[in-house]
């Protein structure tokens, strides 16, 4: 097929190769515009970019494109078969869902439509999901809203997290594509209706979503915390300053001990933090603004912090 595609992260990267390596011709990427980056602000290409220019692909980077006319003539020039977005990151407009005759094909990195919106792998974790998966689509103008094509179920462990998530679901996403495509070519598949009662959503993530809340239980902390990898991760904080907790696991105390959720035992160079329904999460390393991250036997060495001190006050 002559194909544009639009997509901008790291995510998006193997979809493209792997259509390169299936014989399509990509005939144009789309990819939003570089960014400063890091403490220094250094205007960085997205991955998308970089993986596109090495291939010998043309590359254009609009800040918009709903009113774009000049992209608009450009794809219209190409009449290209389908427009793949995978995690391109802006909305599509009604003329360029139109334009090609399979349509806009996406990549959304769950089971729709169970998880709509910005962070789909991220709140799956967060919320305790057993499983999640990749799902192709048909843009239309709504919210994840489009015929679904096909879908792959991925397993989560309860260990995994965010960040270990995201490539497995990236290169199963990929051959996912390639599989629409080669149905879409065969006219073997149709986009079937999502069932909308059953529809949940995954917002954008904020600073505030890392935030502990120990009125909670260390179950949905801990899923919080692996669901909210690399960012915002979770913290607290401790006498005013912010405490990151970069690693944490529910535990289960001897005799089943009860506080005020928040509240600290310290034993043995072990710190546990009191949760909701008389849980516990044991904070395993951590990082004081401003300092290094640490285990929490190196913390309390550094830091003389009793039993009963709270977090989060």
């Amino acid at each position: 097929m002559k194909l544009v595609f639009c997509g901008t992260p790291a995510f998006a990267v193997p979809t493209l190769r792997l259509a390169l390596r299936a014989g399509h011709d990509i005939a144009l990427v789309v990819t939003q515009p570089d960014r400063p980056v890091g403490r220094s602000r250094q205007l960085t290409p997205p991955p998308v970019k970089v993986d596109a220019l090495q291939s010998g692909l043309r590359v254009t980077q609009p800040e918009k494109i709903r009113n774009n006319l000049e992209l608009r003539a450009e794809l219209e020039a190409i009449r290209p078969d389908a427009i793949l977005v995978v995690a391109y990151g802006r909305i599509i407009p009604p003329w360029m869902l139109a334009l090609p005759r399979h349509g806009n094909i996406n990549l959304h990195a769950s089971l729709l439509p169970k998880y709509r919106g910005a962070a789909p792998i991220q709140w799956a974790i967060a919320n305790g999901e057993h499983s999640t998966g990749a799902t192709t689509m048909r843009l239309d103008e709504g919210l994840d809203t489009g015929g679904i094509l096909l879908q792959r179920e991925l397993p989560l462990a309860p260990y995994m997290l965010a960040s270990d998530v995201f490539p497995l679901l990236a290169e199963m996403g990929a051959d996912l594509m390639m599989q629409t495509l080669a149905a879409l070519d065969a006219g073997s598949i149709e986009p079937r209706p999502q069932d909308h009662a059953k529809a949940t959503l995954a917002p954008l993530l904020t600073r505030d979503d890392g935030r502990m809340d120990f009125s909670r239980p260390a179950m949905t902390l801990y899923n919080r915390w692996r669901g909210f990898q690399p960012w915002p991760g979770a913290w607290t904080t401790l006498n005013g300053s912010k405490l990151t907790v970069h690693r944490m696991l529910p535990t289960e105390l001897a005799g089943a001990r009860t506080a005020e959720p928040g509240t600290l035992l310290v034993e043995q160079g072990t710190i546990f933090a009191a949760c909701a329904d008389r849980t516990w999460v044991e904070l395993v390393e951590l990082q004081l603004e401003g300092r290094r991250r640490m285990t929490a036997g190196d913390f309390l060495r550094g830091h003389a912090i009793p039993s009963g001190t709270r977090l989060g006050d």
